[in-house]
């Protein structure tokens, strides 16, 4: 396996912090409406993590595709996406198979996180002149 490339390690870096920096808000909501406990910490961290390991896959299948052929880079993209989208719906699946171990909302709503990080990316390079 080739070694992983400056930009992808860079930027799965950014959503990572994202992450972690909105699982720490959500861990506060949910302490202030007093609906914290175990659940929701176990089930933000089986998702936030599934959410940074899919979006480091993604970024390794786009470093390796780049070297390929159109179509078999093509074909490479599309079985990566399906088989990342079939990781990420058995992360929900357990979250919901087990409500005593993982609070389904603490599931869900990381999954969507490192799309509000690549949101947030333009607004953030912007405010440190760009990169």
């Amino acid at each position: 396996m080739k070694s992983l490339d400056p930009t992808v390690k860079r930027e799965t870096i950014y959503v990572a912090a994202v992450v972690l920096l909105l699982s720490v808000l959500m861990q506060a909501v949910f302490l202030v409406i007093g609906r914290w406990d175990l659940t929701v910490l176990w089930g933000n961290l089986l998702s936030g993590t599934a959410a940074v390991l899919n979006f480091l896959l993604l970024g390794i299948t786009v470093q390796n595709a780049v070297t390929k052929e159109e179509k078999e880079a093509k074909t490479m993209i599309k079985a990566s996406q399906s088989l990342r989208l079939v990781f990420l719906l058995v992360v929900a699946v357990i979250g919901a198979a087990l409500p005593a171990v993982f609070h389904l909302w603490a599931v869900l709503i990381p999954l969507l996180f490192p799309r509000i990080a690549v949101m947030l990316h333009p607004l953030i390079n912007r405010k440190e002149g760009g990169s």
